[in-house]
């Protein structure tokens, strides 16, 4: 019967410390708005990997897909993906993006941005990001950046719809930028 017991015991022990550990390292999310069609529909459910940006695992890059708090004035958490980091200078014209002068090639937007925006220097500790629906979304290029405490984590997995499942692809946008210049 002790033995028993003890089993029982280490068996709980273990399913909380799993529970803990997966709950302080990923989240799910709940896309509610549609500016990062072509690639995030609403409804669709994707998991955030919150330890990707922990400051001994990495930080945010170019291209990646992020979960944060909303500019002030909504309530809602905003999926965006990060396309200038601290420091960098981005411009909306013509049709592209450009971040430190280099036009990115986008593949993943559904449409080509429909507006200009001059020139703006990403401030220090904050980064601009853009929806893949440029033409419909509210993003860094209405005056507003995300400040790198308020970023929850990197979009991970689809899981919801199932025939949306799978890993959230990747476009390393600094590879562009540092091959452009160079």
């Amino acid at each position: 019967m002790k033995t028993f017991l003890r089993e029982i015991l280490i068996t709980i022990a273990l399913a909380l410390v799993i529970f803990f550990v997966a709950r302080g390292t990923i989240q799910t999310y709940e896309v509610f708005m549609t500016s990062m069609e072509p690639n995030f529909h609403e409804g669709q459910r994707v998991v955030v990997n919150k330890a990707a940006y922990w400051d001994w695992v990495g930080e945010p890059e170019r291209g990646d897909v992020i979960i944060f708090n909303a500019p002030k004035g909504s309530d809602e958490d905003f999926i965006k993906r990060i396309i200038g980091l601290p420091g960098d200078t981005v411009e909306v014209r013509n049709g592209s993006v450009y971040v430190n002068d280099v036009a990115l090639d986008e593949p993943y937007i559904i449409s080509p941005p429909g507006y200009t925006m001059p020139e703006k220097k990403v401030p220090e500790a904050q980064y601009f990001v853009l929806g893949d629906n440029r033409n419909h979304s509210n993003d860094s290029h209405n005056g507003w950046y995300v400040d790198r405490p308020e970023i929850h984590g990197k979009a991970w997995l689809s899981t919801w719809p199932p025939n949306l499942w799978g890993v959230v692809p990747e476009y390393p946008l600094g590879n562009q930028i540092a091959s452009a210049q160079n």
